[in-house]
């Protein structure tokens, strides 16, 4: 079974609330993460386990199995496998562009081993996501899984070009969220089922997530992100709370961002909370959440898998609340 002192609270309420086949799939599927991650391939292989064993909320595995219900078998944990590979790949990837020193409170791979074996555990991981799914020959998920890492990479572009501009708008903000976040958690759900409808539910959960996210880079606390206040703004990075403050404070839009060191960053932080922009990002996201949610209902789904997906939303917002 999954380790409960390893799963976060909003994965934990989804697994308490299920009947035994959830936590059961869930459990293969760390099996099977464990497998695909082993300390094998020298040190590049030890990095690839080290950021498996930094946990996560196995949020897009849990979909996987949702949408694929109590009879997904086999093909179901190999699909929440694959694409939790991919997911730990772009944030090996991400701490690389983005020089972070902490993930999830832990050194990330590049602070601990240097820039080049980070790249290298990045790539092993997303091969051994496509090698997962191309040794059973499953096709239709090797094309939404390809559709959705060149997602990443396109979103990651987009944030390196806008990177320190302070003048983007939400629209362009929304997109790179879509291609960087929200593309992932949809092909979750796809993977489990084809469904239109739980590819929509995936995209708007996935949305929410990114925002409040991005909320939270800016309210912290560092003890709870794992990462310093205002790393975002650190980085170059725009976010939507950036974004709306400078509505109601346009000398933001003024802001050096390259010129700022922790304490400014903190001090930043503050001046865009002021404005009550972080109170807008929230209910756009309990907005979307909202929406998704009502979307279960007309999706081609149990009363159990309803249940839990509708759970797994509320989990996104309570994760951040």
């Amino acid at each position: 079974m999954t380790r409960r002192s390893s799963v976060p609270p909003p994965v934990t309420a989804v697994l308490d609330a299920s009947s035994r086949w959830l936590p059961a799939r869930l459990a293969e599927v760390e099996r099977r993460l464990s497998d695909e991650a082993a300390a094998r391939d020298g040190a590049v292989g030890e990095d690839a386990a080290a950021t498996l064993a930094a946990g996560g909320k196995r949020l897009r595995p849990m979909l996987v199995l949702l949408c694929a219900g109590p009879d997904g078998g086999e093909a179901a944990v190999r699909a929440a496998a694959a694409v939790e590979l991919v997911h730990m790949a772009s944030l090996v990837h991400d701490d690389v562009l983005d020089g972070a020193p902490l993930r999830r409170g832990q050194p990330t791979v590049v602070a601990s081993a240097g820039r080049d074996r980070a790249v290298a555990a990045g790539d092993l991981l997303f091969s051994r996501a496509f090698a997962l799914l191309a040794a059973a020959g499953d096709e239709r998920a090797i094309a939404l899984l390809a559709e959705a890492s060149a997602a990443l990479a396109r979103g990651e572009l987009a944030q390196r070009e806008d990177a320190y501009d302070t003048t983007i708008d939400e629209r362009r903000y929304l997109e790179r969220c879509r291609l960087k976040t929200a593309k992932l958690f949809e092909c979750a759900c796809l993977l489990g089922c084809d469904s239109r409808e739980m590819g929509e539910f995936g995209a708007s959960i996935g949305l929410a997530f990114q925002l409040l996210d991005d909320v939270l880079d800016v309210s912290g606390p560092p003890e709870r992100t794992g990462k310093a206040r205002g790393t975002d703004l650190l980085d170059g990075t725009v976010t939507l709370p950036l974004i709306l403050a400078a509505e109601s404070d346009p000398d933001l839009r003024e802001t050096d961002l390259r010129a700022l060191d922790p304490a400014a960053a903190v001090a930043l932080c503050d001046r865009i909370a002021a404005t009550g922009a972080l109170e807008l990002v929230r209910a756009r996201a309990l907005e979307m959440v909202a929406a998704a949610k009502q979307g279960l209902e007309s999706g081609d789904l149990d009363d159990e898998q309803r249940h839990l997906l509708g759970l797994v939303a509320d989990g996104v917002v309570q994760r951040y609340s």
